[in-house]
């Protein structure tokens, strides 16, 4: 429709270009999970011979159904076993994560969708010859990924998931389950990831007891350090339209700061300015508990300081023939000579040496220290 309006205002001689886009980027589709239950099938009738059960009967039959083709047999019946498979039903609702659906579980499915009792009897499900780690019987359903549709019983209603998780949730799992132009599956289980970050993202704001904790405090080098290093990645893969590697630069960096225990404004401000694409409701929350007027979406994307990024020093890796044992923190630019003269004089180097001089000391710039002893 975008473009078939361009084209129409162009030759109207309203605008002076026809294409309404620079580049076309199609979106994968989101599939889901289609799940089936195998059902046994006897078909019977009276004859003096004795036939085999066609397919593989036995050890995957309920007790009941063994019982049943006994007494046919004592009866010179012609039976034959096959198998046929029936589509559930918003099957997420009562399957589990190994996909199987117990003994409760498909009795609620039953309850819920009374009609499919009339035709498929419960003793001929096929169920699986061990238990879950309660003790229940299940059923072990098949799992197919499909195009999510109506008519496959395998939509996910975006209502249930945004009244359980909230919109924000639900939007970044969207964006977080694999590139834009790729076909994936949606798998709600999957979605808890997303939902503890936002809670880790709000806990940076408050403290333990609820309370508000955001401080005017300075913030230290490696916190500086986890914000832009995330500005500058977010940055290019939003160019990108790499949406999902936007979010796991989210987490890194939420992961970084709390465990700093940053609560610093002049970190945590831009780093939900930063976000709010991806979470509107959340960041726009936090920016107005900031005291900031206005919204949030209005807001300059934050710029990348470079030099916070830029490397002065080196954790240098200790080893003594080839085997690490320590590591010290030198100045890149750092003489050759002072390094290995505050190597050589530190005690826990000392301790490996035995009081002896190396035979070789091997330094690398920027890569690691050996010594040969």
């Amino acid at each position: 429709y975008s473009r078939l309006w361009t084209k129409v205002l162009y030759d109207l001689g309203k605008i002076n270009f026809e294409e309404p886009f620079l580049k076309l980027v199609n979106q994968g589709m989101i599939t889901g999970k289609s799940y089936f239950l195998e059902v046994a099938e006897l078909n019977h009738f009276s004859s003096n011979d004795k036939k085999t059960v066609m397919g593989e009967m036995g050890m995957h039959q309920s007790l009941v159904m063994q019982q049943t083709i006994e007494a046919m047999e004592d009866k010179n019946y012609v039976y034959q076993g096959t198998y046929s498979e029936m589509r559930l039903r918003q099957a997420h609702f009562f399957v589990d994560a190994q996909s199987r659906m117990t003994e409760s579980k498909m009795n609620a499915y039953l309850a819920a969708f009374p009609e499919v009792r009339s035709h498929v009897h419960f003793d001929q499900l096929i169920w699986n010859a061990k238990l879950t780690e309660e003790g229940e019987r299940y059923v072990q359903c098949k799992e197919v990924i499909e195009k999510m549709s109506k008519s496959k019983y395998n939509v996910v209603n975006p209502d249930e998931v945004i009244a359980q998780y909230g919109a924000d949730c639900f939007r970044m799992y969207e964006m977080f389950l694999g590139p834009i132009t790729d076909s994936k599956p949606w798998d709600t289980k999957g979605i808890e990831g997303v939902s503890r970050f936002l809670r880790k993202l709000w806990n940076l704001f408050y403290n333990e007891k609820g309370e508000w904790a955001v401080t005017t405090a300075e913030p230290s080098k490696e916190e500086n350090k986890a914000l832009h290093k995330m500005l500058k990645k977010v940055e290019e893969d939003i160019v990108r339209l790499s949406f999902n590697t936007c979010v796991s630069s989210f987490m890194i960096c939420v992961n970084e700061l709390g465990a700093l225990k940053c609560r610093k404004r002049s970190i945590l401000e831009p780093l939900i300015v930063a976000i709010c694409p991806f979470a509107p409701f959340t960041t726009e929350e936090l920016w107005k508990q900031l005291g900031n007027s206005g919204t949030i979406t209005y807001a300059t994307f934050p710029i990348t300081d470079e030099s916070v990024l830029v490397e002065n020093s080196f954790s240098y890796p200790i080893a003594f023939n080839g085997k690490l044992k320590l590591n010290m923190e030198f100045a890149l630019d750092a003489d050759p000579a002072n390094i290995e003269k505050e190597v050589l004089a530190n005690e826990a180097v000392q301790r490996h040496l035995n009081g002896n001089a190396p035979k070789k000391f091997i330094f690398v710039k920027g890569k690691m220290i050996n010594m040969v002893v």
